[in-house]
């Protein structure tokens, strides 16, 4: 099959978005490509559509789990087989994922980063047949980057093992980034493909204000249909969704925090409709692809345009009218300014960390190459006396630096292994009648449980004995008292893997000038963003484009500016004596703001114009 009866059969389309085939007509010609291409622009067919057109195994590296969880199921819901590596597996599930992808007949491979460098691995290589190495997100992968991980240089050394196209994948890269994913990935010749990343249905709306909620009421009243409100902080999200569910909007929140269940029944009942706003971290939102979302408010000023233009992108993927809302005041401003400080704090401070993660597992010097760590760095600051912000900034410079890997709220599941042997087990009196056809299950389906824990799926497990999730704990626990198994229950916690043995004091290595590198990219970049909410001239999508190196453009004509520009006065005039004439003569200054300020109605200028009508006699006052 060639490439349009490929995506016919697999995934029912006729035609493909715009830059798709070129990405995939290039990768079938062996050539290396660097595809650049917006949020929602469906990259995954991509790498997806050739994988199917290749003899042999498509290895495909990025960070995200839940992202690598969702595309392996949907497609094996296609009848393609597909297979993930990540982080919270043990080495017997790794090894047995990745003998099924070398040896099982296997089209896609889905791997973290950080698994490519471990011997397992690399063991497996020389008996696969890799077609292409796909490199999502690859932006990680340059330490010119706002989100720059170590474990994505190794793809480099795999390169010198494997003879294969590479396709690279990203949505946000500036031109200096894009050269630098080219050089990391060893491309054979330099081969960009650019999308235009202009969204005609999306405004770009900025506003300063200081009552934010009364704002964020407005526009969730405003705009009918789904929304995303992104905030920083976890507990402000809990906070915004009671108040919009007090207000009569029905919202939820969606924060790392949450459970592994809690998220995905939130989740889902997002997606489904019955829920209207998710007030979230930026935890939400990757891999969702929910194209009829209205409206995309950030309550938090972002610390870089790479993640507000992600985030905003996720907004009117159905090509109907969307807005992008940014809210900002003073406050706002000097945070970001003084993030700088937090994000980087000194390197004797980020060295003494270091020491401390170790003592606080006991892991003396020489020891702990290879270890995995459940690291709460609330604990660890409060244990030290540390600040809890320059605690974690420093775990996340080490992370860059490559001296651990550490991966935040990583679900671990659930473990089991059966302590006694076959026949005894039938012997014993188990506590709970039910208890024999939960052993039963365990023994049918988890190879290797009475050599070892194994991964257990609760909800499967409790679907199969006819109870709930919670009694399947009850019952593992109960069990394990019975000391017929040893049941570890389940986690959602970071974790820290180390890279090497504990380093002795002075010498962890951390260089003063990658430090200073680093820390004035990162001050570019919120200095960008101050730029993009200050600025009163360029248009927002023209401003935005500009910064990812699309030099030539037009203004859109629908963000705040660009009509403010276009507003006319008297247009405005007419329409407010009108809306209070309707209202005889009566009103207040939030009413208006609901009926004039609101993304789907905006009016530019209005307060202006009712001052003059106002001070001429024309509308009475309004009441206070």
């Amino acid at each position: 099959m060639d490439a349009r009866a490929t995506l016919k059969a697999y995934w029912g389309y006729d035609s493909f978005r715009p830059m798709q085939e070129a990405v995939i007509e290039a990768a079938l010609a062996g050539k290396d490509v660097l595809a650049m291409m917006p949020t929602g622009g469906g990259k995954s067919v991509c790498f997806q559509v050739p994988g199917l057109m290749r003899e042999g195994l498509t290895l495909v590296i990025t960070p995200l789990i839940a992202l690598m969880k969702d595309q392996v199921r949907s497609l094996t819901d296609r009848g393609i087989r597909a297979v993930a590596v990540h982080a919270g597996m043990n080495r017997h599930e790794a090894d047995l994922a990745l003998n099924n992808a070398a040896h099982g007949g296997y089209k896609f491979l889905y791997v973290s980063p950080e698994r490519i460098g471990t011997f397992l691995f690399r063991s497996y290589l020389p008996v696969m047949k890799i077609a292409f190495i796909v490199v999502d997100e690859a932006h990680c992968i340059s330490q010119w980057g706002y989100d720059f991980r170590p474990d994505y240089l190794r793809i480099g050394a795999l390169r010198e093992q494997v003879d294969a196209p590479v396709i690279a994948l990203t949505a946000t890269a500036t031109p200096q980034v894009a050269e630098d994913i080219m050089d990391k990935l060893a491309f054979r010749e330099r081969n960009v493909l650019r999308t235009g990343f202009e969204r005609p249905n999306l405004s770009y709306i900025v506003r300063r204000c200081e009552d934010k909620t009364g704002q964020l009421l407005q526009v969730c009243r405003g705009v009918e249909g789904t929304g995303i409100v992104y905030v920083r902080r976890r507990a402000r999200a809990e906070e915004i969704a009671k108040f919009l569910s007090e207000n009569g909007i029905s919202a939820s929140f969606y924060h790392a925090g949450l459970g592994s269940l809690a998220r995905s029944e939130r989740q889902e009942a997002w997606r489904s409709g019955q829920v209207r706003i998710m007030v979230c971290t930026n935890a939400f939102g990757m891999g969702i692809d929910k194209p009829d979302v209205r409206f995309v408010l950030h309550y938090d000023l972002p610390d870089a345009p790479e993640a507000y233009f992600q985030e905003a992108g996720r907004a009117g993927r159905d090509g109907l009218p969307a807005y992008a809302v940014l809210l900002w005041n003073a406050s706002d401003v000097t945070r970001l300014r003084q993030l700088a400080a937090t994000a980087f704090p000194s390197l004797a401070f980020i060295e003494d960390v270091y020491q401390k993660v170790h003592a606080l597992f006991q892991i003396p010097y020489g020891a702990g190459e290879g270890r995995t760590l459940k690291l709460d760095v609330a604990q660890l600051a409060q244990a030290y006396g540390l600040d809890r912000n320059q605690t974690y900034a420093a775990i996340r410079y080490l992370d860059r630096e490559d001296h651990w890997t550490f991966s935040e709220d990583v679900d671990v599941p659930t473990r089991v292994k059966i302590l006694l042997d076959r026949d005894a087990l039938y012997e014993v009196e188990l506590p709970e009648e039910g208890m024999d056809r939960l052993l039963e299950a365990l023994m049918r389906r988890c190879e290797g449980i009475f050599s070892y824990s194994v991964a257990v799926d609760d909800e499967a497990f409790a679907g199969y004995c006819g109870i709930s999730v919670a009694r399947l704990h009850q019952w593992l626990y109960r069990l394990s008292q019975e000391h017929v198994i040893a049941y570890i229950p389940a986690a959602h916690s970071d974790v820290l893997f180390l890279h090497h043995p504990r380093l002795e004091r002075g010498n962890v290595a951390l260089s003063q000038d990658r430090y200073r590198l680093l820390k004035e990219c990162y001050t570019e970049r919120t200095a960008a963003m101050l730029d993009y909410v200050h600025q009163t001239e360029t248009c927002r999508q023209r401003f935005l484009l500009a910064y990812f190196g699309q030099a030539e453009s037009a203004d859109c004509g629908r963000c705040d500016l660009c009509r403010s520009r276009s507003a006319r006065p008297g247009d405005t005039a007419a329409r407010l004596q009108e809306w209070i004439r309707s209202r005889g003569g009566v009103y207040i200054l939030e009413e208006i703001g609901a009926a004039f300020d609101s993304p789907a109605r905006e009016t530019a200028g209005w307060r202006e114009v009712l001052r003059r009508l106002i001070d001429e006699g024309t509308v009475p006052p309004y009441q206070d």
